[in-house]
């Protein structure tokens, strides 16, 4: 059944248009002009000209909504799922269809560089995103396929994160965060002039705390360590070079506790000590980046740009785990095997043009190519100590044609070489009805393919024992019979291809300072791609997935120290197995495994969600935000449940000034309602609590 909730749709829009009369008549409106948005088709573009939707998060929504962690922010935005750090690597993905460790089909862009990893399976790795939420200008969020302008990982929507300009950075500023759950947070950030021509930006900042409640047989915490560096220089009226540079580093233990019975009662209880198989052990990683981006001015009306960037991405998920010999005659002994499974290296570069300009009259191009090199390491996952490596290269371009007042056409086609994953075209077409100034209706078409991770190609994985669990050395053969194939690539695997069909209707009220920008789709993903657990495991096509839903939001200001958001989305998904062959390959029990995997799929995204936030000025030069979210229960791997809850964040803020410095001091408070569950196995009560956290912020600016 298409689960809509169309009352509370009706409902909302029907408030939207009783308060009209309520508002005052201010001439300072935030709302009074939807944004110009460049992460769509690459060109500048107001949101009614756009191709497809998309969701702006400026600095003062950031700060607003008292998140200490990026990933809290895309609670905001309809249609995301997100979730923290804890035992599992934090996620962020639209619609569903994560996959069990990172998530790879949502493309994330720091200043024009992805942070999509060949070490991390091509997901993203949000530990060591290299940005501090204090240097993000703006966060523009694609709410749908973009793989014509951003390749392969775009494949159902793309964030787009833009930081501050260095030469709006001035003096230096110190701020810390100290609360429960061991929140304690250390920020140093300084800028500067560099002669006449040039301006830069640094930034150090430090990040621990307790994680989440720990419920069962795990333990939580985590931390970071972070340096940022961003230099903009004028070279004449028509050249500008931006150069970057910066390392994160994160450390979170992973790992299980041991459980035990009780010999009297016979109940199962976890002790302290850590699992033989699974041992409580660090996961640590990093990020380090080079950025270099070179724009030159051709005229008013045309530009062209070359960037270049290199990114290392390293590991260590190394433990010694005891497990039983899989093969005859030693499958009754236990033996030592090394593991790492997220271990080692993987570095990328990349090369990048793109040239906008305007060939004739009422017609606007962007066109580009770009190469990247990538090359990935992993004694485990590759059987070898020497990296795979693999190259793509891509020609894109968007055009935006506006023969009438009331039509804006957009127009894409890229072309993507992959020299493991073969050749693909994404096109995309749309047109924008203006049917007044204030009233738009778009429709759109696109296609996109999103190809296999290097490690889901080229995968060897096989755990080799190096001892005997009870000290007895090994006999001849032992070694190879009890080494145990873990994964395997599959290098005929082809790329996922989806098909997305959308109306999208956008409101842009000035008289009433407000916004409505709504979106029904339909998504149809053939050949979804999972791991099948058969001892090897590996990727195939398992299923043919059909996504359906509405989203909108809208923004209201009534006064003009007051901005409302709300965000609601609605979503079905269903999945059917592409094959009998498909359904049978999964061990264990079949049955089981298969509705495993099925609500893998379909329960991917909340049926509904709803996020709300008030922005409110008061006297005195106090600031005040409340944010709430509401969301459906869903799945976010193959054993695990997240059930549906209701959280509510508040921020107090106070920003002062004393002569030549000043600052603010601030009060967060997240899950002010209580606690709630956001992670629990199937047939245990949730594990992971997230518990009311609060903490007092203090900045000082000089």
């Amino acid at each position: 059944m298409f689960r809509f909730r169309f009352e509370a749709l009706s409902l909302a829009v029907a408030g939207v248009f009783a308060s009209a009369g309520a508002l005052a008549a201010d001439e300072d409106l935030f709302f009074s002009e939807l944004p110009v948005v460049a992460s769509v088709s690459r060109l500048p573009q107001r949101l009614a000209d756009a191709p497809t939707s998309v969701t702006v998060i400026d600095r003062e929504m950031i700060k607003a909504s008292g998140a200490r962690d990026l990933t809290d922010v895309f609670r905001l935005v309809p249609g995301f799922q997100t979730y923290p750090n804890n035992t599992d690597s934090a996620r962020v993905t639209y619609h569903g269809l994560t996959d069990e460790e990172f998530s790879p089909r949502v493309q994330v862009l720091v200043d024009g560089r992805s942070m999509h990893s060949p070490l991390f399976r091509s997901g993203v790795n949000w530990a060591t995103v290299p940005v501090a939420l204090e240097d993000i200008e703006r966060i523009e969020v694609v709410r749908g396929t973009n793989a014509v302008s951003y390749g392969s990982n775009a494949f159902l929507g793309v964030i787009n994160i833009i930081t501050v300009d260095p030469s709006l950075s001035r003096g230096a500023s110190v701020s810390t965060n100290h609360g429960s759950r061991g929140v304690r947070d250390y920020t140093v950030r300084a800028g500067a002039k560099l002669g006449d021509a040039g301006a830069f930006r640094f930034t150090y900042q430090q990040k621990d705390d307790n994680g989440l409640t720990n419920q069962y047989d795990w333990v939580d915490s985590f931390r970071s360590r972070l340096f940022d560096l961003r230099a903009d220089f004028s070279l004449s009226d028509r050249d500008e070079l931006q150069v970057s540079a910066g390392h994160v580093e994160a450390v979170m233990p992973i790992g299980r506790l041991l459980k035990k019975k009780d010999p009297v009662t016979k109940k199962e209880y976890v002790t302290t000590e850590s699992s033989a198989d699974w041992p409580i052990h660090d996961f640590s990683q990093s990020n380090t980046y080079l950025q270099l981006l070179w724009r030159h001015t051709l005229s008013a009306d045309s530009d062209m740009q070359l960037r270049y960037s290199y990114i290392e991405d390293w590991a260590s998920d190394r433990y010694i785990a005891k497990l039983r010999g899989k093969q005859k005659p030693y499958n009754k002994t236990d033996y030592y095997f090394e593991i790492d499974e997220f271990g080692d290296k993987a570095n990328r570069h990349e090369i990048e043009l793109q040239h906008n300009f305007s060939p004739v009259d009422l017609l606007r191009v962007v066109w580009g190519a770009s190469w990247r090199s990538d090359k990935a390491r992993s004694e485990l996952g590759f059987g070898s100590t020497s990296p795979v490596g693999r190259d793509v290269g891509r020609l894109f371009g968007n055009a935006e044609w506006k023969p009438f007042e009331f039509f804006t056409g957009n127009l894409g086609l890229a072309v993507e070489k992959d020299s493991m994953a073969g050749t693909h075209t994404s096109p995309r077409i749309s047109g924008s009805f203006h049917l007044t100034p204030q009233n738009t209706v778009r429709i759109g078409y696109s296609r996109a393919y999103r190809t296999a991770s290097t490690f889901d190609l080229r995968a060897d994985a096989t755990l080799v024992p190096y001892a005997r669990a009870d000290g007895k050395a090994f006999k001849a053969g032992e070694v190879a019979l009890a080494s145990i194939p873990a994964y395997v690539g599959n290098p005929e695997l082809p790329a996922e291809r989806m098909d997305t069909w959308e109306i999208g209707y956008l409101g842009d009220w000035r008289d009433w300072r407000m916004s409505l920008d709504a979106r029904l789709f339909r998504e149809k993903i053939p050949n979804r791609h999972l791991q099948v657990f058969a001892a090897p495991d590996y990727i195939a096509e398992i299923q043919d997935v059909r996504i359906q839903g509405v989203e909108y939001q809208w923004k209201w200001q009534p006064f003009q120290g007051t901005r409302l958001m709300l965000s609601q989305s609605f979503i079905d998904i269903d999945s059917q197995f592409r094959d009998a062959d498909k359904n049978a390959a999964f061990a264990g029990e079949p049955a089981y495994e298969s509705t495993n995997v099925h609500d893998l799929t379909t329960r991917s995204a909340p049926g509904y969600s709803t996020s709300a936030m008030l922005m409110q000025k008061l006297p005195l030069g106090f600031e005040f935000s409340v944010s709430g979210f509401w969301l459906d229960k869903m799945k976010w791997t193959r054993n695990s449940w997240q059930e549906k809850y209701t959280r509510v964040d508040a921020r107090l803020g106070y920003p002062f000034r004393f002569s030549n410095w000043g600052g603010e001091v601030a009060y967060v408070a997240q899950s002010i309602n209580g606690a709630h569950g956001e992670f629990k196995y199937s047939g245990l009560p949730a594990d992971r609590i997230v518990e009311p956290r609060h903490w007092i912020s203090l900045r000082l600016d000089f």
